[in-house]
């Protein structure tokens, strides 16, 4: 068997693949990628058992239909020191002898039998389905990320979840000190449901995933779900476990609307954050008509640091703290120009938006305050 592929199409390909790999695996088999050639396409597959990503490369040239599997260090080694050009696979499927040609040389390696590799995880019992844009999905997957937990007790916590309500979709996640939901409107299911995906599987769709209108469609039951995208598709094992009623935490009486230039705000927290206090990292916001004092202070060093931001606010003074880098975080996971935060008093949490909310998708992060010695 014998077929052509570009090699910076296989590159890319491969490295997005091998971050399925684990570092440690119980069966050799998984340290392999698996190739399939059928109808003029090479499917590459990889699997750490419990979560399997495949990818699809339409090939240039091909005599042949079959199988094999290949180290992943062998060929992404070789693959990733060649520049843009064609590549030539050429193999015996009966000894797995490979011969890899490109523009100046060859690469001889034996393959291995695809016979051992993991199949794909078969969804059983009920099975739901919704699709959803490509970009609306990863960027609600790349902000959730960052408040997900790391909890060995709560394993449920350290995912992203997927409420699916008749009004809304929502992709949530907490820690219990910071939490980001994004809602969207356009998915609605007649009964709630929802499952929690998994950091690993979370952070693979982040990575894989194009940020444009294109549609992914996602499959999910109680056990696992399948996110199916242009350019191949995602099979995971879901954690177990009830999701935290988080909507609970959500205040809805935050009547003080203060707006900043988001950029603006995050040089000043960059200034800031490093003269206060190592192991608390606590800024003070003192909100005032048109201006908002932002302040850190370090008294077993005796550094303090102070600045002011214009904003858009007109009412009584608030003064608030917050965790310099957590709120640094959430204004990186932002996008827009300007935010807006939506705050009660002191005490109670604070809640970040972007200001202008988009369409297709609107976007909430809570940050609980911290305590504040007047």
């Amino acid at each position: 068997m014998r077929f052509t592929v570009s090699s910076t199409q296989l590159g890319n390909c491969l490295s997005n693949l091998s971050k399925v790999i684990a570092s440690k695996n119980t069966m050799p088999i998984l340290n392999c990628f698996l190739f399939e050639i059928t109808y003029g396409n090479l499917i590459v597959t990889a699997s750490d058992t419990e979560n399997m990503m495949r990818s699809t490369i339409a090939l240039d040239e091909c005599n042949g239909e079959g199988s094999f599997c290949i180290n992943s260090i062998t060929i992404l080694s070789a693959i990733k020191e060649l520049a843009e050009q064609p590549v030539t696979f050429d193999i015996d499927l009966d000894t797995l002898q490979m011969s890899i040609l490109y523009l100046n040389g060859v690469y001889n390696v034996v393959a291995l039998s695809s016979e051992d590799y993991p199949r794909a995880i078969e969804m059983q019992g009920d099975e739901q389905e919704f699709t959803i844009e490509s970009e609306i999905l990863a960027n609600g997957v790349s902000r959730a990320l960052f408040a997900t937990a790391n909890d060995e007790l709560r394993p449920v916590m350290n995912g992203v979840f997927f409420d699916l309500k008749p009004e809304a979709a929502y992709l949530a996640a907490t820690d219990g000190h910071k939490l980001v939901r994004t809602t969207v409107p356009s998915i609605t299911f007649e009964q709630a449901t929802g499952f929690v995906l998994p950091k690993k599987p979370a952070t693979l769709l982040k990575n894989v995933l194009k940020k444009d209108n294109s549609t992914v469609s996602v499959r999910f039951n109680g056990r696992n779900a399948v996110f199916s995208f242009d350019e191949g598709e995602l099979i995971c094992r879901l954690t177990e476990g009830r999701y935290p009623l988080y909507n609970s935490v959500i205040p809805t009486n935050n009547n003080n609307f203060v707006t900043v230039n988001r950029r603006f705000l995050i040089g000043t927290l960059r200034r800031v954050i490093p003269f206060a206090n190592d192991s608390s990292q606590l800024v003070r916001f003192r909100i005032l008509s048109g201006k908002m004092e932002i302040s850190s202070e370090d008294i077993d060093f005796s550094t303090s640091a102070k600045e002011e931001v214009a904003c858009e606010y007109d009412g009584n003074q608030i003064v608030i703290g917050f965790k310099g880098s957590t709120l640094s975080e959430v204004l990186n996971n932002l996008d827009s120009e300007d935010i807006t935060f939506q705050l009660s008093d002191g005490a109670r949490a604070g809640i970040v938006v972007p200001s202008p909310q988009a369409e297709n998708s609107q976007v909430l992060m809570l940050m609980m305050p911290m305590l504040l010695n007047d």
